[in-house]
């Protein structure tokens, strides 16, 4: 592995502990979450070097099938190319720079055509015609005029863009979470919830709150049946790209509940019937359930469909979270993936987009599955439409909802003249890792961990 961290010798991912970095002390204050500035600064430094998310692979199967993705000012367009590959393009005309395409995906275009002077564009960017073309006193713009193309990579089932064109290759931006995804055949899971919230906060509150447990005993009660939540019972690495992952035990209560097995037992009840186990049989012993469940899914994974060949036993109950930077989070569950991000607003830093997607592992041979980790059947021959609205209007379900109830508010206090920045304890460091790597990027460096 790359960073001198030596090589996983085991089944699963590499969970040995990375080095810790070096941190700094200063305060993180308000203004870089609402000054226009900054925000501007982001945009230019940050935003256009890094590598960002435009959908996934299975939404443009065929040649011609394209999406359009919006960040910030931008509009990106993606098109299934004639050899399997796929291209990105600014979404723009080079004739008078009228957004090309206007629809969020389409199938088996075989040319794009402005809608304002009817230039035609061909799949892979080359100008195919124009009106009056011997009009041109440069020459026919057919043999000159292409789309704005810049890079693209599919990985993970995921289609992949950055507007660097001289940016970094997607394994070196990537580092070691290339291998601890890889782990879990993204590839292979379809998305089966979709939800688009419009917040009224900057992105960045999402990212620090998905970058921090220390909210769970208080904006997530419940989850003290379920999972671990002293932060000295799990574990935190740092990777050198900016990066960052969490290992939380689960399927358990955390270690220091008291009393409360009733609720204990109803909150496992549904995983421990599923794996034939009987939840009464671990009363008294309530700790014992996260072990008993890894041999339990060791033994019959592959009678329910599922191939845990390559997870170690912890994947089998626990949490492993990691935070991409900049404003991605992958949170694993041996069902699947909760794929949260944020992106910014074009105008406001007061606003931005927050997108919850739950991409769902089916068993084999199963169409339908009831999935634990949303609380409901999904299929996986329909794809999920998206939902979006603002937070009451659209839900991304009772645990991530909580968190998104958190952020509108936390934007006024950080706007507050009377907030003096932050006073954050040592298991918050992963935000001020996030924040420390966000300036490395405002001060001039195109890539991190070099």
């Amino acid at each position: 592995m790359a960073d001198g961290h030596p090589a996983a010798l085991h089944r699963g991912i590499d969970t040995r502990k990375w080095p810790e970095p070096a941190l700094g002390n200063a305060r993180i204050l308000g203004d870089r979450y609402w000054r226009k500035e900054f925000a501007e600064r982001e945009w230019e430094m940050m935003w256009t070097k890094v590598w960002l998310i435009a959908g996934l692979s299975t939404e443009i199967p065929n040649p011609g099938d394209h999406l359009t993705c919006e960040i910030g000012r931008e509009s990106i367009l993606c098109v299934r190319q004639n050899d399997g590959g796929v291209k990105a393009f600014y979404n723009v005309c080079q004739h008078r720079g009228m957004q090309l395409v206007a629809e969020a995906r389409g199938e088996g275009s075989k040319a794009f055509a402005c809608a304002y002077h009817g230039w035609r564009w061909g799949r892979d960017g080359k100008l195919l015609s124009v009106p009056d073309a011997d009009d041109f006193p440069q020459g026919n713009p057919c043999k000159s005029v292409r789309l704005n193309e810049i890079p693209c990579r599919e990985w993970a089932g995921l289609i992949w863009y950055n507007m660097d064109p001289n940016c970094a290759s997607l394994e070196d931006f990537l580092g070691p979470l290339k291998a601890d995804l890889e782990c879990y055949r993204l590839h292979e899971m379809r998305r089966t919830n979709w939800v688009t919230m419009d917040g009224d906060f900057n992105w960045k509150c999402v990212q620090d709150n998905f970058n921090e447990s220390y909210h769970l005993p208080f904006v997530h009660p419940q989850t003290k049946f379920v999972m671990e939540q002293y932060h000295r019972n799990c574990q935190f690495d740092l990777f050198p790209q900016g990066h960052a992952r969490m290992f939380m035990p689960g399927c358990r209560p955390t270690a220091s509940l008291r009393g409360e097995e009733d609720a204990v037992l109803n909150a496992m009840k549904m995983e421990l019937t599923l794996w034939d186990l009987d939840p009464e049989s671990f009363r008294g012993r309530v700790q014992d359930m996260r072990e008993a469940l890894q041999v339990q899914k060791r033994k019959m994974g592959a009678e329910k469909g599922y191939d845990f060949e390559n997870f170690n036993d912890d994947q089998l109950t626990d949490h492993y979270h990691y935070t991409m930077f900049p404003n991605t989070s992958f949170s694993m569950k041996p069902d699947g993936c909760i794929f949260l991000r944020a992106n910014p607003h074009p105008e406001d830093p007061e606003r931005c987009t927050f997108d919850f997607w739950y991409l769902t592992w089916f068993p084999k041979g199963e169409d339908k599955y009831f999935s634990h980790s949303v609380g409901q059947w999904v299929s996986k021959n329909t794809p999920a439409p998206q939902e979006r609205g603002k937070f009451g209007e659209v839900s991304c379900g009772p645990g991530i909802d909580q968190d998104v109830s958190i952020w509108a508010a936390q934007q006024k206090g950080l706007r507050s003249r009377g907030y003096l920045g932050d006073y954050m304890p040592w298991q918050e460091r992963r935000v001020r890792f996030f924040h420390e790597n966000l300036d490395r990027y405002l001060a001039g460096a195109t890539r991190l961990g070099a």
